[in-house]
């Protein structure tokens, strides 16, 4: 019995793989029959033309599976869409070696983009002219694709009746398309799109003129370019040239065949236009097909004509009832079953909540296909999002699946480390870029003796958290603070002193670092003396290693590619080389491999043409995904596109459609959708829509049909989430009663404060000795703010304790400002601060006054304490006022907030007891330099320098003053010899109402969500 010869016959030869077969395999098994019947050096001679490298090499690894350990030699296997002249199936000097080399991607958006500014727009940013490059380069990519001879001529269509935008689209094109081509020769180079049609087109002159000798297959393309269907016209006619189609619809009605031409949505509208003047349908013969089961033959030819029944034209689907009719009634001819419901067979649909849940349950039937030995499985989706979900998804089981996708190089090590160096560039002491560029896993500087790490660690504590410092000098003081003895007498550690004196070191080395690249980098520059200071900058600080990896390597060219092209963009300023850097790594892919597991790969939808898995997953289906919309020309209406001979933008989803198809006719496929998307209801796809659609109308009494909808995997996926049991166990209100002997002795009023509202707070504070960080950068508002006004009265009355000068009002407003700036405030901040302030010192100085006129003595920060008797031990009352005024008659205490105040009834009943135990303590103890005084003034200043700048709310005056101060007292003895008691607990927020205004540093440890507000818990009663 002869084998199989795709070569036999006349010419021209033409075959089709239908949708339903895994096309690289088959192909391959046509390819290895035929060799059967010749010497095995004859394989080596042929010329094997896929349409991409993914394709050739999947190609390659399907016919090494083939042979089943069949020593073969090789055919060799060319990539049609990135052919070259110097190699097969081009033959030395065959087309000759005249043609000019391409133009570099990142060059040629340099060079475009330099061209638009200097000729065009001089007014735009480098990304604004990068994007006009970008559109302007898919403009002349899609020209050369089409082989538009007379490119030129867009500029007549300014004389046409178009609306004022178009008229200057159409200026523009015509004047770029005129430039370009000019600053291409003079750089001796060509578009990478002109170049590659004019290689088809001549290899298709070529071979047309003198066909080749040796046998030649073109598989699996779908010629949308002139030029390569004029390839494949010349492979099909050659003496030993055969043509293999994908997805050719046979069996499609010729009616609906015959208005392809008008339907560019149609999956089969591709393969009409490559056939349409070359060869009738009809004459297309079905390759090689391996030996197959009948029951999975007429499953797969029911799926393929299932699913191009459901997507024929609009105008072709008023006959699917008779349609069915017929495919039943012929199907009861043959004695077979049901063509709709054996079509069905194998089919679901899986609709999904959110994009959350269907990466969940899609993840989670990846995994299941691991449990069958052998058995693969693919995952098609044109979204990335959904990808990266999925595989995060996946490494909870420790698998990698193969992402043809890869990621942006901005989200790569390399990439994150070029884009932190460039801002520190930019804004050497941005907190947040500083930390993050020392602690990146490859940046190292070399301290001597002393560990890099616990430098970084002492600068970030003393230095970079809390508000961000103006300058070096302000970080290496906040560093000198650090080791200076504290107030309480406290002094720093030898490691933390070791630790300081590194972070100084480590910070001389960054202000030299940041020097040497600003001056290679000036306020502005060109993009590629940028580059090379930012190269050497990153090579000192992580050396070679930077661009090691797949990362490393695509970062370097990168930067090699801004070197050499960069300075096509003319100068920039610092921010804007900054976005132009971050725009380049976020546009760069890196597909970096590592994949733990072959059996599992997520494609994307063009990489996933020809490729057949056990299991297909097809996600992302709603309208604006898969399909998306049709894409925008921003430089031309469809009338304009139509005159020059450009495709209409719909011709892209007709060959997403046939990607669709081809992935949906697998013996198992599995089609996933989303009800919400970004929180938003979503459309699903148009494509299952018609799917339902066609199966309703087949459904009937006698023939019940309808699409599987699992909710297994859904189900599944949410018990995996799901807590371990239907109400999750939340916290409790935590109540802890530590050792009396472990319980504070000694607090601040504003600590006493607290311990009435919170008393887990004063536990974590005092017990556990547990401190609030700062986070880096920390915008200095309220707590600065307030700080910042108690630091300049405390100045202002140091300076001028006496008599106020007269302008004193400035003097105040100089202060506050100087104080703000020293908090950190930055100028943007101090944009609004300043009329604030000068509201604030106005109404200060008329205040301060008013006051000073009664003949007082004013003390200001000055430190008290009251040692009062308890059951445990003797407990240590502190307070350091704002302000004490001193007169014959008694003291009045004044506290400067910026923010609320307490209202009366908040301090009668003991809830800020602030003044009124401050009062006590002067009462009953006194100032360090005279006997007890009794209060006589209890007053809050409210100092926020707006519509009413100021307010002095008095919260006790004469006998109350000290009334209240005697009862705060009694009610603080009590607590302390309550708290005296072991099985007293420190509760959390027994004062809920003051949670929403006073939320407390240690909520998260005490989990007052769970307890107070998930779990419904209250906060009980204040004691």
């Amino acid at each position: 019995m002869s084998g199989f010869d795709p070569f036999t016959g006349d010419g021209p030869r033409w075959y089709a793989v239908q949708a339903w077969r895994p096309f690289l395999e088959d192909l391959a098994a046509g390819v290895l029959d035929w060799l059967g019947e010749h010497p095995p050096e004859a394989l080596s001679d042929a010329v094997i033309l896929l349409p991409n490298r993914r394709a050739a090499r999947a190609f390659t690894g399907a016919l090494t599976k083939q042979a089943g350990g069949r020593a073969i030699l090789l055919p060799q296997v060319r990539p049609l869409g990135d052919l070259e002249e110097d190699e097969p199936p081009f033959a030395p000097g065959e087309l000759g070696l005249d043609l000019p080399p391409a133009i570099a991607p990142l060059t040629r958006r340099f060079e475009m983009a330099r061209m638009i500014t200097e000729e065009f727009r001089s007014d735009l940013s480098p990304m604004r002219a990068l994007e006009m490059a970008d559109a302007l380069g898919g403009f002349l990519d899609s020209c050369h694709l089409e082989e538009v001879e007379d490119i030129a001529r867009v500029a007549t269509l300014v004389e046409g009746d178009l609306a004022e935008h178009w008229q200057e689209s159409a200026r523009f094109l015509g004047l770029a398309v005129e430039t370009w081509p000019k600053r291409l020769e003079a750089l001796g180079l060509v578009d990478p799109a002109w170049r590659r049609a004019r290689l088809l087109r001549l290899l298709a002159t070529s071979w047309r003129e003198r066909p080749p000798g040796q046998p030649v297959i073109a598989a699996g393309s779908t010629g949308s370019a002139p030029a390569a269907a004029d390839v494949l016209n010349a492979v099909a006619h050659a003496p030993q040239g055969c043509v293999v189609l994908p997805g050719l619809d046979l069996e499609l009605d010729p009616a609906v065949w015959s208005r392809l031409g008008d339907n560019e949505q149609h999956p089969q509208n591709a393969l009409w236009r490559l056939l349409e003047g070359r060869v009738e349908r009809e004459a297309v013969r079905p390759w090689f097909l391996p030996p197959v089961g009948a029951a999975e033959e007429a499953r797969g030819r029911a799926r393929q004509r299932l699913l191009n029944e459901a997507l024929r034209p609009a105008d072709a689907t008023d006959d699917w009832r008779n349609l069915i009719r017929g495919l039943r009634a012929e199907a009861a001819g043959r004695q077979s079953a049901d063509p709709i419901a054996e079509g069905l067979r194998g089919l679901s649909v899986v609709t999904a909540r959110s994009e959350e849940d269907a990466a969940a349950a899609i993840a989670l039937m990846m995994r299941e296909t691991l449990e069958e030995p052998g058995k693969t499985c693919a995952l098609v989706t044109p979204d990335l999002a959904l990808s990266r979900r999925v595989s995060a998804r996946l490494e909870r089981w420790g698998v990698s699946a193969d992402v043809s996708s890869g990621q942006p190089l901005s989200r790569m090590p390399a990439g994150r480390l070029v884009d932190l160096a460039v801002r520190f560039v930019a804004d050497p002491l941005d907190p947040h870029t500083l930390l993050g560029l020392l602690k990146h896993p490859q940046v190292r500087l070399d301290l001597g003796e002393t560990s890099f790490s616990g430098a970084v660690a002492a600068l970030e504590q003393f230095a970079l958290r809390g508000p961000r410092r103006r300058d070096w000098a302000a970080a290496r003081r906040a560093l000198l603070k650090a080791a200076q003895p504290r107030d309480d007498g406290r002094v720093a550690s030898q490691v933390t002193l070791t630790r300081l004196a590194a972070a100084n070191g480590l910070l001389d080395r960054l202000e030299t670092l940041s020097a040497e690249a600003r001056s290679a980098f000036r306020e502005t520059a060109t993009p590629d003396d940028a580059a090379r200071g930012l190269t050497i900058l990153i090579e000192t600080l992580a050396g070679q290693e930077a661009w090691s990896g797949p990362d490393g390597e695509a970062a370097a060219a990168l930067l090699s590619a801004l070197i050499d092209g960069g300075a096509s963009l003319g100068e920039v300023s610092r921010d804007a080389f900054v976005d132009l850097v971050h725009g380049l790594l976020t546009d760069e892919t890196v597909r970096t491999g590592g994949a733990t597991q072959p059996r599992l790969r997520i494609l994307g939808a063009i990489e996933a043409r020809l490729v057949r898995a056990d299991r297909m997953i097809l996600a992302g289906l709603e309208e604006g995904t898969w399909p998306n919309a049709a894409p925008t020309d921003p430089f031309l209406s469809r009338p304009m596109r139509g005159t020059l001979g450009l495709p209409p933008p719909e011709r892209r989803l007709g060959q997403t459609a046939q990607d669709f198809v081809q992935a949906a006719s697998a013996d198992e496929a599995i089609l996933v959708h989303c009800e919400r998307r970004g929180g938003q209801p979503a459309v699903k796809s148009r494509w299952l829509w018609r799917l339902d659609m066609l199966t309703r109308g087949a459904d009937a009494p006698e023939t019940p049909v309808s699409i599987a909808r699992p909710v297994l995997a859904l189900e599944q996926a949410r018990v995996l989430d799901a807590p371990s049991s239907a109400r999750p166990d939340y916290a409790p209100r935590p109540a802890p009663r530590p050792p009396v002997d472990r319980r504070p002795r000694k607090l601040p009023v504003t600590g006493v404060e607290r311990w009435v509202r919170d008393p887990y707070a004063v536990y974590a504070r005092y017990v556990l000795n547990l401190r609030q960080m700062d986070r880096p950068g920390q915008s200095a508002e309220a707590i600065a703010r307030g700080n910042a006004v108690h630091k300049a009265v405390e100045r202002m009355t140091l300076s001028w304790p006496d008599v106020l000068p007269d302008d004193s009002a400035d003097q105040l407003e100089a202060l506050l400002l100087e104080e703000l700036k020293a908090a950190g405030f930055e100028d943007a901040a101090m944009a609004r601060e300043a009329p604030l302030a000068r509201n604030a010192a106005r109404w200060l100085a008329g205040f301060e006054a008013e006051r000073r006129a009664r003949g007082v003595e004013i003390r200001v920060e000055e430190q008290v304490e009251l040692t009062l008797t308890a059951p445990a031990g003797p407990f240590t009352l502190t307070a350091k006022a704002d302000r004490i005024e001193l007169s014959a008659t008694g003291a009045a205490v004044l506290d400067f907030k910026t923010g609320s105040v307490p209202t009366p009834k908040q301090v009668r009943t003991g809830f800020s007891p602030q003044l009124t135990l401050t009062g006590a303590i002067l009462a009953e103890a006194g100032l360090k330099t005279s006997g007890p005084v009794e209060p006589e003034e209890l007053t809050y200043v409210r100092v926020v320098g707006r519509k009413e700048p100021g307010v002095k709310a008095v919260r006790g005056e004469g006998a109350e003053a000290l009334a209240l101060s005697q009862a705060a007292l009694a009610g603080l003895t009590a607590r302390i010899a309550r708290f005296d008691e072991a099985e007293t607990p420190y509760l959390s927020w027994v004062a809920p109402q003051f949670m929403g205004n006073f939320g407390g540093n240690y909520d998260h440890l005490a989990r007052v969500w769970e307890w107070h507000v998930v779990g419904g818990e209250d906060g009980g009663d204040a004691e």
